[in-house]
């Protein structure tokens, strides 16, 4: 028998003494309490994970290991520049953390409950054919290095759960179209990427539940589109991209990580899962709403041919859209904290 349950160890040992040497009434009750808290540290050890995680120092994987880290999970940050992720990382604010460059991962995967794949080249740029490849390449590649770790782990060592990353590109663009987790792939650039994406994820070994969460817009202060507009409407000089009409899906990055977390823990979460608020806007209700919250006009249009001339295919990012709906994730049960931009944004601007 472990006597000894850690925070709670001397109460508990407390507990069993006074139960050996007591009359019956108070050894029982003393032996109730040693066996109440020892099953429960040992409950709560149970439901600890180790997570890897690629693409962690970036802005949603940030916030992931921040969530992860306090509920006391253990986190395994797989990157390519130990130094950067020492940096946004530090052991001070971290105890304990693993941080592994490539030549490392393998040691970390095998081991782990689960991994969160969420690498990949940012795709607002300007898209040369070099800057082309790298996108696809960032995504599939390290995809396809978690999955053949997680497939070479020994049964007993491997991770459980995989959940990687995708992205609504995969529908490709529509002015009128709405689409769900049924819907079929576009026939674009981004969708070809996606699709590859996705289909190297799925390679993973048929005991691990793989779920792919494509997502949206992701909104938050410190990175991603909002960080971008927001100067720009701070100086008076915001408003929509192109002609405002394109869809917008976007969701809360807290509501993603939440999202993701569930991934993680609830068997039901299987398959592709659509990373989207209940409720996308046209670009240009977005930008109102933006400019509102900030007291700011949205005035400004930026037009197309500027955003070509700047971007070049890459405007396709903010040009064209989609609307997209969660219709997986509210079948599953999953509690959206943020359901209308104008509530996302005041949140985040506060």
């Amino acid at each position: 028998m472990e006597l000894l349950c850690s925070p709670t160890s001397l109460s508990s040992s407390f507990a069993l003494s006074s139960a050996l040497f007591a009359p019956p009434s108070f050894s029982m009750r003393g032996t109730r309490r040693f066996m109440v808290l020892c099953s429960s540290e040992k409950s709560q050890k149970e439901n600890q994970m180790t997570v890897s995680v690629t693409g962690a120092t970036g802005f949603i994987g940030r916030r992931l290991v921040q969530r992860l880290r306090a509920d006391n999970h253990s986190v395994r940050v797989l990157t390519r520049s130990k130094s950067k992720a020492e940096q946004i990382f530090p052991a001070k604010d971290f105890p304990g953390i693993v941080i592994a460059e490539e030549q490392e991962w393998r040691n970390c995967v095998e081991g782990s409950t689960a991994v969160v794949n969420l690498a990949g080249l940012p795709i607002s740029t300007r898209w040369s054919p070099e800057i082309k490849k790298e996108i696809k390449d960032s995504r599939v590649r390290v995809t396809s290095k978690v999955v053949e770790l997680i497939n070479k782990s020994p049964v007993e060592a491997r991770p459980t759960v995989l959940v990687s990353a995708t992205a609504v590109g995969y529908y490709g663009t529509s002015e009128t179209g709405v689409f769900d987790e049924k819907s079929p792939s576009g026939n674009d650039y981004l969708s070809e990427v996606c699709r590859e994406w996705e289909g190297t994820a799925m390679k993973a070994n048929k005991d691990v539940r793989v779920a792919l969460i494509r997502i949206g817009v992701v909104l938050g202060k410190d990175g991603g589109a909002l960080a971008m507009m927001i100067p720009f409407f701070q100086m008076f000089a915001g408003g929509p991209l192109g002609s405002g009409q394109q869809w917008f899906s976007w969701i809360h990055v807290d509501d993603l990580v939440n999202l993701i977390y569930e991934a993680l823990t609830k068997p039901s979460y299987q398959g592709v899962i659509n990373g989207t608020a209940p409720n996308p806007v046209r670009l240009g209700e977005m930008c109102q709403q933006l400019g509102s919250v900030l007291g700011r006009p949205s005035w400004l249009p930026v037009p197309d041919f500027a955003l070509k001339a700047l971007l070049g295919e890459g405007a396709t990012v903010v040009l064209e859209g989609q609307k997209v709906l969660p219709v997986r994730a509210k079948e599953l049960g999953f509690e959206f904290k943020y359901k209308y931009v104008k509530d996302a944004l005041r949140a985040i601007m506060q």
